[in-house]
């Protein structure tokens, strides 16, 4: 480990990840206490197709001092409720995985177990967000809890490489440094193993204290440097290809993300103002590329913008994100596939949590040992939540589906599966990403039904909760009707008043 004060930040690599990076760095350092130096290669293209994030990415984009009209303006983005899933559970029915909160709390108790004793509608009718997505509607949370809009949450889509442009506008404006190059070459210390500087093709190095890999899947410093490992996650998680193409805009752009599922993986549809991303998941054992693409462009609901990119990818984690002085953000620390849009937010988990441990006069190994700590048990999460949507499925109709339904879990989403089905209870863990509306969403539209609920609902008089749920149901509908049309929000707070 190095034992000298950390004053020269180096990122390889552009696109979400590097500049996510870079912008906070130069945020939060002056660039007298820190030099923050990007490298990024015209030559060498990013994966660029992460279009869809989560209710996290507002306090991120928060922390730069963004503002989000000017973001949405500058992205060609729009808002985003939630996630409609299609197929998943059997072909022909579908379930929407809504920002916010299912009604409401009723004494202490979640709401989804007052709902599992009455069955009173279907549980999406208490979801503000659902209704709001589906009529096409937008408005942001009010912060007083008696507002209904205090129900509200909301993430963003964008095109990932404007993204990346406005923040790398913003970065060099704080004062980090842009560098066009190709790295040939990492030197290494003979002393401590850390990397001491990067060459480049025209001969110049660089050298740096902490160094940050956003190299994409290659791991340039991370893995063909250090040698650090990765964790294969593909006997869970099989889909080890994807193919992308944008779509002329069809309509108004509606303020969610769509998955279909489909005979060996799934279609995403983000839609932005200036287009629509979409692209194909899928496991090249079940279904050949040429396959996959024809499926693809037959589900598109507008014309083709350009030719089609594929994507080669093993699903994991490297054994660590943090070794020696550098740190892996984006792809070089692994990759889940983008069916809950987590992409991103895994950058952001890692860019906020370097800041959080930060190293000062030396890089310290309990606080490496706690990065990587956190960060595994963020990949960890979000990799059980992936797969709950493939084990629990009620299809049979390929032999994809069937091997999804019969495959072994981890541990640690098998209990949690064991523990919903008995009487309907998630226990999520203090600071954990998905709450117990996702988990409810999820497990509840793909078929996992409890056997009972938490017996506290039965304190609660029948003819009276029942009243409060339909109470709550009119509530919501009337507060869609209030709304603002999503398109028109996107014109701009003036348009958005009416």
């Amino acid at each position: 480990m190095t034992d000298k004060s950390i004053r020269d930040v180096v990122v390889v690599g552009g696109g979400t990840a590097g500049w996510m990076a870079a912008a906070m760095l130069a945020s939060r350092f002056p660039p007298e206490r820190l030099h923050v130096t990007l490298i990024e290669s015209a030559e060498i293209g990013t994966v660029g197709v992460g279009e869809a994030t989560i209710p996290p990415i507002l306090d991120f984009n928060r922390l730069l001092g963004i503002d989000e009209d000017e973001l949405i303006h500058r992205t060609q983005g729009t808002y985003k409720l939630g996630i409609e899933f299609r197929d998943w559970g059997e072909i022909g029915t579908r379930y929407f995985h809504p920002f916010g909160r299912y009604g409401a709390d009723i004494g202490g108790l979640a709401f989804h177990h007052h709902w599992l004793r009455l069955r009173e509608g279907e549980l999406a009718d208490y979801s503000l967000p659902t209704a709001a997505a589906y009529a096409g509607r937008f408005a942001r949370p009010a912060e007083d809890p008696r507002n209904l809009l205090s129900k509200m949450a909301y993430a963003l889509h964008f095109d990932a490489s404007l993204y990346a442009a406005f923040l790398a506008e913003r970065a060099q404006a704080e004062g980090a440094v842009r560098i066009e190059g190709r790295i040939v070459a990492v030197e290494r210390d003979g002393e401590s193993g850390d990397v001491a500087r990067v060459r480049l093709s025209d001969g110049r190095s660089l050298a740096g204290d902490l160094f940050l890999d956003c190299s994409g899947f290659r791991g340039l410093l991370i893995e063909e440097a250090l040698g650090t490992g990765y964790e294969d996650w593909s006997h869970w998680l099989p889909m080890d290809r994807a193919i992308a193409v944008p779509s002329a805009p069809a309509g108004p752009p509606t303020p969610y993300t769509r998955s279909t599922a489909g005979e060996a993986g799934w279609r995403w549809r983000i839609p932005l103002q200036h287009r629509t991303g979409n692209g194909h998941v899928y496991c090249s054992r079940f279904l050949d590329d040429d396959a996959a693409e024809a499926q693809l462009l037959a589900g598109l609901d507008a014309p083709a913008l350009a030719a089609s990119r594929r994507l080669r990818f093993t699903t994991g984690r490297r054994r660590r994100a943090w070794n020696h002085n550098v740190v892996a953000l984006g792809l070089a620390a692994g990759f889940i596939e983008p069916l809950e849009s987590t992409s991103i937010h895994l950058v952001q988990q890692g860019v906020q949590t370097l800041m959080a441990l930060f190293p000062g006069d030396a890089i310290v190994p309990a606080e490496v040992a706690e990065y990587n700590r956190l960060m595994q048990r963020d990949f960890e999460q979000v990799r059980d939540f992936v797969i709950l949507h493939y084990k629990q499925t009620l299809r049979r109709d390929t032999a994809f589906w069937r091997m999804a339904a019969a495959m072994p879990v981890p541990d640690t989403l098998a209990q949690r599966m064991a523990l919903f089905a008995a009487n309907g209870r998630i226990m999520p863990e203090p600071g954990e990403l998905f709450t117990d509306t996702s988990w409810a969403a999820v497990m509840l539209g793909q078929g996992l039904v409890p056997r009972g609920y938490d017996g506290q609902a039965d304190g609660f008089p029948e003819a009276t909760m029942r009243e409060q749920l339909r109470r709550m149901g009119e509530m919501i509908r009337r507060g869609v009707e209030r709304m603002p049309r999503h398109a028109d929000v996107l014109q701009g707070p003036r348009r958005a008043t009416g």
